[in-house]
């Protein structure tokens, strides 16, 4: 299977990078063919322009700007998100790639003024990310990440598809056993992936 892994944090020495990088070992040893798409690595233009947004419905031009991404979308079995949850959100970089590259006649058609998804050829799903709050804090504020996966995405792939919500709260007061502990919970669910 083909899988795109997007990976979204600046520092290389982060949990979230050993994340990714356990992310993308695992599924090439379970086989599959990874597209690692590293925004920060990759220069990605998160800000959303306004010739963009003037066109954003215009499916004859739309992806023009963002052409090479929207093939690697359409062009993959699988996707698989690695990131922090920063302000109870994904990085900036991760929400303009969502913003830019998920376009109408791409991730979603307008049919008659209804959504349908766009995503069919989407099979499988996964989000690995981590919290610096605890479970309970991301709970009380309706944990938005996890809806936006779970809801959001789920709605544009094809329909039935799995989804995995791998998280790792309380980043700020765990021990190198939680850590790894987690690393290897992700290592475990992706070989089954």
């Amino acid at each position: 299977m083909r899988v795109l892994v997007l990976y979204a944090h600046p520092v290389e020495t982060s949990f979230t990078a050993a994340m990714h990088n356990m992310v993308v070992q695992t599924l090439g040893q379970a086989g599959h063919e990874v597209d690692d798409c590293d925004l920060y690595a990759e220069g990605f233009d998160a800000v959303l322009s306004r010739q963009e947004r003037l066109s954003y419905h215009d499916t004859d031009v739309n992806r023009q700007p963002v052409a090479s991404y929207v093939d690697r979308v359409l062009n993959t079995d699988a996707i698989v998100m690695v990131h922090p949850i920063w302000n109870f959100g994904p990085p900036a970089i991760l929400k303009g790639f969502l913003d830019r590259v998920f376009l109408p006649g791409v991730s979603f058609d307008m049919c008659d003024g209804k959504v349908t998804p766009g995503l069919t050829h989407i099979k499988k799903l996964a989000c690995v990310v981590s919290y610096g709050a605890p479970w309970y804090r991301a709970l009380i504020l309706g944990d938005p990440p996890r809806k936006l996966a779970t809801r959001m995405l789920r709605a544009m792939i094809k329909p039935g598809a799995p989804v995995l919500y791998l998280a790792r709260y309380d980043m700020n007061n765990v021990t190198d056993t939680q850590l790894q502990s987690h690393l290897q919970n992700v290592r475990d669910k992706l070989l089954k992936f």
